[in-house]
C-alpha cells in the first residue's frame, strides 16, 4: 500500500525562518551564500509561498547544522 506524504509548505518555512535565527544567519548572508541577486527567494521560503530546490536544501541544511529531514515537515 502506497502513503501519500506530503510537504507542509508553511511549516518548513517556518522552520527555515527559526533555524536561520537560532544560528544568527541574515538572510542577506543565505542571498550572498546562494549567489541569489535578490533576497526575494529566501523570503518566499520563509512564508512558506515556495520551497528551496534540492541543491539550495543542502545548503542551508549545512549552514544551519541539521539534516533536511529536520528542516522539512512532511504530512501523511
Amino acid at each position: 500500500m502506497c502513503t501519500t506524504l506530503r510537504i507542509n509548505m508553511t511549516e518548513t518555512g517556518n522552520n527555515i525562518c527559526k533555524f536561520r535565527k537560532e544560528k544568527g544567519i541574515t538572510v542577506r548572508q543565505i542571498q550572498e551564500v546562494m549567489g541569489f541577486n535578490t533576497p526575494q527567494a529566501i523570503f518566499k521560503w520563509q512564508r512558506g509561498e515556495t520551497m528551496p530546490s534540492l541543491d539550495n536544501m543542502l545548503v542551508l541544511s549545512e549552514l544551519f547544522e541539521k539534516k533536511v529531514e529536520e528542516i522539512v515537515v512532511i504530512e501523511k
